[in-house]
């Protein structure tokens, strides 16, 4: 009986080992799926897949090939990791700069290939770090609000945490636990700790900053599956302790009172619901990075959130919005504080195109965007869009005449874009209709820009600043992006008083927001946009309309420009065109200053070189510009008196930061109530091969207002072949269905809907 009984008790023993076995081995496998590595960008499964396609898929391979050959000289070159001691452009920034973008490229080629040579490239560099870290104070340079350690902003520190948490998930395997640990200990505990509890001013904040910093915490916490750390980069610091009065040195507040901050609200808050982003497509290319990388990563690692169908898709939505603000050449337009040149060739739009390829069902439009940039991610994103232009199923990107709301919840304004075919090329308006833009935006309310093809016809300044070069400030913002740049007199818009909008206060400037009044572009022949601004000015409403109308009488479509001004008092309105290329002629005499003076002292006026001045007649005034092979000409109805000035951008500009580029101010002094109406047309070209220039000259006699109260307005367009036109707008009623009838000049109109174009003669 003993016997059976040590065997009963034996077998008791086995079964609960077994079982507790079982249950260990269970909950190693559970938490074995939640540690698998890589997971973020690359995973296991994507890994195998792209192994099973190499040399069978043309323009990942050849983007393979050129990341390899990149690589590999970086790691013939050695390991350098300097004290950091520079500003943007100096050689420790771009240093570390260079370290973190071929560290992601090394762990990516790792699990592409299985070179063991990159991993440890990868290993060695990171404990090159993790020696250096610890023994780094703040970073020398003081400029910033938030300085970092590796770089003189933490938004540069974010930068390369967000790529290097994608080396670490690459090479995680490849280390030892022991490594693991003491690189976690030493270096991404501390990094992402400094990042975060170090400068809530900067990480607890809604802005593109933020958005890089709410990243990097949250791309390390999934690496290192540190559940309290990807709440905090999801939600924010739950205290702070920052006073929500206090501004950053980028001119914009830190933090609104009772405002949500973390990586969701940076999602919520900036994003339109039609995925425009509030501080200007500039930076929101610069923002799409960590925006899709990190969603990718959740996508991947914490599927349950369905991180790309929050707030009605929106990240996926902003990347056609971002590729449709762009000109002809994908270069966006530069709303706000933003760097001409800037386009969707730039790694953060091949991240956006491939990662919306991929996620976004598949558009075949966004192929021939990706074929255009000639290279794709080395990841699963970037193998399905190289498999898909492979197979030819691309399909041209069409961009459209388009509304984009501004605001969380779209109620902010927005900008309209209006795109008309010419005769050689597409011409295209921008107008800006939103709000501030948090600390990056402009006071320009109502402000236009106008393209033909992939050349500035009337332009946005853009920002003042030499991004990365050293030179220039270190590659940072100017002083004169705020003396100038964002001033209201550097924008093609109405300026009262030589004073900018909202006295050129930001705090002002965020509560307000100017309103659409129409945006109808069904009819591709005439398109119109109309918006209303009523706080930029204390008792004084602005409300400006622009039609480009296609008229068979005219080589091009022409850009028709309404501005009218209700004022309590009277003041001095100028309207500025800052056009692009050399005068050709005028039809008004001015006179020419003998020695240069500023058109005035401050908000801009004081870089503004007064090169001549006219006075009108009160008929009309002619402009006509050259500029790349084609001409271009501005008429304008003016009032009698009115001054027709040129001016050039430079004055009080010692250093030679600003571009010395052309202006002309239509200015009315003494004015309550002001009426502005101009036509831009693009007409003929010149080869200057040939040396033969045709229809250099306007199709246009003459334009008028022959009706203007406060609810209509007329204008007649006559044209040099005796043909008249006539636009009638509603300036208080944009129903579709409302019946209108105007009696001109002894003559009775009537039409139905906002607007009507119509000969009448």
């Amino acid at each position: 009986m003993k016997f059976i009984k040590h065997i009963q008790i034996l077998v008791v023993a086995v079964l609960l080992v077994t079982v507790s076995c079982k249950a260990q081995t269970k909950t190693t496998s559970k938490k074995a799926q939640v540690q698998e590595h890589p997971s973020l960008i690359l995973t296991k499964a994507g890994v195998e897949k792209i192994k099973a396609e190499l040399g069978k898929v043309p323009l990942f391979d050849e983007t393979l090939a050129k990341v390899k050959a990149e690589v590999d000289a970086e790691i013939a070159n050695g390991i350098e990791v300097p004290v950091p001691k520079d500003y943007s452009g100096g050689y420790t920034h771009e240093r570390h700069k260079r370290n973190f973008l071929i560290l992601q490229k090394a762990g990516v080629l790792y699990q592409i290939l299985d070179d063991e040579k990159y991993a440890l490239y990868v290993k060695d560099m990171l404990f090159a770090y993790e020696n250096l870290y610890p023994t780094l104070p703040v970073h020398p340079q003081t400029r910033s609000y938030a300085r970092g350690k590796l770089f003189w902003q933490c938004l540069n520190d974010s930068n390369w945490l967000v790529y290097v948490s994608q080396a670490y998930d690459c090479v995680y395997d490849y280390l030892t636990e022991k490594e693991r640990k003491q690189l976690e200990k030493n270096l991404f505990k501390p990094y992402a700790d400094f990042i975060s509890k170090g400068n809530p001013q900067f990480f607890n904040r809604v802005h593109n900053h933020s958005t890089w910093g709410n990243v990097a915490v949250g791309m390390i916490a999934l690496v290192m599956d540190d559940a309290a750390l990807l709440s905090t980069a999801l939600n924010g610091l739950k205290k702070d302790g920052i006073d929500p009065n206090a501004k950053d040195n980028d001119g914009g507040y830190i933090k609104k009172a009772g405002q949500k901050v973390g990586f969701l609200a940076n999602v919520n808050e900036p994003f339109s619901p039609d995925g425009y982003y509030t501080e200007g497509p500039y930076y929101q290319r610069y923002a799409m990075y960590p925006f899709l990388v990190f969603a990718e990563a959740l996508q991947n690692v914490k599927p349950e959130m369905k991180i790309f169908e929050y707030k009605n898709g929106v990240l996926l939505k902003s990347i056609n919005t971002l590729l449709n603000l762009t000109d002809a050449d994908g270069k966006f337009f530069p709303l706000n504080d933003g760097q001409k040149g800037m386009s969707y060739f730039s790694r953060e739009l091949v991240t956006a195109v491939n990662v919306g390829y991929y996620f976004g069902g598949n558009q075949p439009e966004l192929l021939s965007i990706a074929k255009e940039q000639g290279e794709v991610l080395l990841d699963q994103t970037g193998l399905a869009v190289a498999i898909g232009i492979r197979d030819g199923l691309a399909k041209t990107f069409n961009k459209k005449s388009v509304e984009y709301t501004d605001g969380a919840n779209g109620t902010e304004g927005g900008v309209g874009i209006i795109r008309a075919n010419g005769s050689k090329n597409e011409l295209a308006l921008v107008y800006k209709y939103a709000a501030q833009g948090l600390s990056h935006g402009h006071y320009d309310k109502l402000s236009f820009s106008y393209y033909e093809g992939g050349n500035e016809v009337l332009q946005d300044y853009g920002l003042a600043r030499f991004v990365n070069i050293q030179q220039k400030g270190g590659g940072n913002y100017l002083k004169e992006n705020t003396t100038w740049a964002k001033q209201t007199v550097a924008h093609n818009t109405i300026v009262q008083n030589e004073t900018s909008h909202f006295g050129g206060k930001f705090d002002v400037g965020s509560l307000n927001h100017s309103n659409k009044y129409l945006f109808d572009v069904e009819n591709p022949n005439l398109q119109v946009v109309s918006a209303k601004e009523n706080n930029a000015y204390p008792g004084t409403k602005l409300h400006r309309t622009f039609a480009l109308i296609k008229d068979e009488s005219f080589e091009n479509p022409f850009l028709l420009d309404i501005v009218k001004v209700n004022g309590t008092n009277e003041n001095q309105y100028d309207l500025p065109y800052y056009f692009m290329g050399q005068v050709m002629s005028t039809n008004f005499k001015y006179d020419v200053p003998k020695v240069l003076t500023t058109l005035g002292e401050k908000n801009g006026y004081q870089h503004l070189w007064n090169e001549g001045v006219g006075i009108s007649d009160g008929k009309n005034s002619k402009l006509s510009w050259f500029n790349n092979e084609r001409f271009y000409t501005l008429t304008a109805a003016v009032a009698k008196d009115d001054e027709l000035i040129f001016v050039r951008i430079g004055a009080n500009d010692p250093e030679f930061n600003l571009r010395r580029e052309a202006g002309f101010i239509i200015r009315k002094k003494n004015a309550k109530d002001a009426v502005y109406v101009s036509v831009i047309e693009s007409h003929g070209n010149y080869n200057p091969v040939s040396e033969i220039a045709t229809n250099a000259f306007s199709s246009i006699k003459n334009i008028e207002v022959v009706y203007n109260n406060d609810n209509y307005i007329g204008i007649v367009i006559r044209s040099e072949t005796g043909g008249e036109k006539l636009f009638l707008m509603s300036l208080n009623d944009t129903s579709k269905e409302k019946a209108h009838k105007l009696e001109i000049n002894n003559k009775e109109y009537q039409w139905v809907g906002p607007y009507s174009y119509r000969i009448i003669n």
